[in-house]
């Protein structure tokens, strides 16, 4: 009996060796991130919603104002009336992008927690002026507009919600028409979901996941999407270490002239039910801010 238990815990340790250098099992702990990221620098910008590039200016997004930089991070232009000519009703922009000389807005009539007629809006590049607007479709589940962005392999639009339960497990496609295709199912489902961006064929996904009173990160996750499937693994990209003091993390994009990636982060606001109510000791204002990366993929940083 002894000579068969030695022989049981021999086998056990051998399969436990051959496990950490076998190829078919899965370390828990492997990293799960695509690209290694670096801080390039950090700018402040007047937007404290989304952020994105188009390679000759970065367009930021306010809660009611669009913004207009250039590559340097001086203001060029913005529009404090962006919902002019909306065909309902909206008080809120949230995360952007821009697509062909367009921006697409996430839009829509915001107020403690709560969205309504959200609306996939599209302005142009250069006047920041609204062109056209689409009403999203309410059988799709979503109540609330976090961000957009445009998939330009699929020629589709893509929107996120920060609200949790069901609208927030989702993400939701649409033709660049406005007509509704589908929603994914994110598995896991990230908490708080702010923005989404378009990068090479995933959607990345910012999370308000940190606790700012205890001073933890928030993160961005890298959904996996399959056109011939409704659902979609998430996986931790990236934890938001350097932020200078842990906040909001908003929308985000890339820069198409050297793929580095931006990220809009909010500091020195208590955040209650998504509206900012007083603010944190040593800040008598908030504070918003692009993040700027370079980005690796994992196996060339090796």
């Amino acid at each position: 009996m002894r000579n068969l238990l030695v022989l049981a815990l021999f086998l056990v340790l051998t399969a436990g060796c051959v496990a950490q250098k076998g190829s078919t099992m899965t370390d828990p702990n492997a990293p799960s991130n695509k690209y290694v990221y670096k801080l390039k620098n950090v700018f402040p910008v007047a937007g404290r919603q989304g952020v994105t590039c188009d390679g000759k200016y970065i367009y930021v997004s306010g809660s009611k104002a669009l913004y207009k930089y250039d590559m340097e991070g001086k203001l060029v232009a913005q529009n404090d009336e962006p919902f002019e000519g909306y065909p309902k009703k909206v008080n809120h922009i949230g995360d952007i992008d821009v697509y062909n000389g367009e921006l697409y807005i996430s839009a829509e009539n915001f107020m403690d927690g709560v969205g309504k007629d959200i609306q996939i809006a599209v302005h142009d590049a250069d006047t920041l002026k609204l062109k056209r607007s689409f009403q999203f479709e309410p059988k799709s589940g979503q109540e609330e507009v976090a961000g957009i962005t445009v998939d330009p392999r699929n020629k589709t639009v893509w929107m996120c919600s920060w609200v949790g339960g069901e609208s927030g497990a989702y993400l939701y496609e649409y033709d660049l028409n406005g007509k509704y295709l589908r929603k994914v199912h994110l598995q896991p489902v990230p908490q708080y979901v702010q923005g989404v961006f378009w990068v090479d064929g995933d959607l990345f996904v910012t999370a308000d996941d940190g606790i700012a009173d205890d001073n933890d990160p928030d993160h961005i996750y890298r959904v996996k999407i399959s056109n011939t499937s409704n659902s979609a693994p998430v996986v931790l990209e990236k934890t938001m270490d350097e932020a200078i003091k842990h906040g909001e993390i908003e929308g985000l994009g890339i820069d198409p002239t050297n793929g580095d990636l931006l990220v809009l982060m909010n500091r020195g606001a208590r955040i209650v039910l998504g509206m900012p109510k007083g603010y944190y000791p040593g800040y008598d204002k908030e504070i918003s801010e692009v993040y700027r990366y370079s980005m690796t993929p994992v196996q060339a940083a090796k």
